[in-house]
């Protein structure tokens, strides 16, 4: 039987990241997921956990240390904040570093650090959103948040251009508005519903090589 294939899931203590954890490992990959503090509900035979604040160069240093050996099919990080439903204009200066941060550099900062991790033909992977599609920003609110995705995905263009030659596929994922902490209460979808389906387009897309910004069903989301 071949060897089970591997992936690294950074942010993997709650919602979507710790579904896509389980969910992967219950499809029989091996899977090393990332999370700030202890996270019991991360657990079983196929999961390893690390530790890791991706916002922390010094901490992102030391897990590429640790994890020198090893080789990945999948890297997929998984990382946002949301601080409210400010204009613009409204929004404090250190709350505005914070979410970019948070939400744009500390992806991309986590993809170059651990890009050597990942096998040649490999995926790399983060968890964007179509909040973050210029086109389809017609509708007031949550410019901030709104505003990380958009440089989040400007981000991936350019480090997919720049490496355009490596051989591994490379994605953004849109899973759809989730019950989470940050998607809130009304939200129509669990991660439940939305991440197997998320799991389904990482595993259709493996080899595809070049860079798509994707929604869970596998349609293209407009930039």
């Amino acid at each position: 039987m071949p060897d089970p294939s591997r992936a690294l899931v950074i942010g993997a203590s709650r919602g979507l990241g710790l579904v896509l954890a389980t969910e992967l490992a219950r499809r029989g990959w091996l899977v090393t997921a990332t999370t700030r503090g202890p996270s019991p509900a991360l657990a079983g035979p196929r999961l390893e956990v690390e530790t890791l604040e991706m916002t922390d160069p010094a901490q992102l240093a030391a897990l590429r240390e640790r994890l020198s050996g090893r080789r990945y099919e999948l890297l997929f990080v998984n990382a946002a904040i949301n601080r409210g439903n400010q204009p613009i204009g409204e929004v404090p200066t250190e709350v505005f570093a914070e979410v970019m941060v948070t939400n744009a550099l500390s992806p991309l900062r986590t993809l170059e650090a651990l890009r050597d991790l990942v096998t040649p033909g490999g995926t790399v992977a983060i968890m964007s959103s179509e909040q973050g599609s210029v086109s389809r920003n017609t509708e007031d609110g949550y410019e901030l948040y709104k505003a990380s995705k958009a440089a989040l995905n400007q981000l991936m263009r350019s480090y997919a251009t720049r490496n355009a030659e490596d051989g591994r596929t490379k994605l953004l994922i849109d899973p759809g508005h989730n019950r989470t902490e940050l998607g809130g209460p009304d939200a129509p979808l669990t991660p439940e519903e939305s991440i197997p389906a998320v799991v389904d387009v990482l595993e259709q897309q493996a080899g595809a090589g070049g860079l798509q910004f994707l929604d869970r069903h596998g349609e293209p989301v407009p930039w």
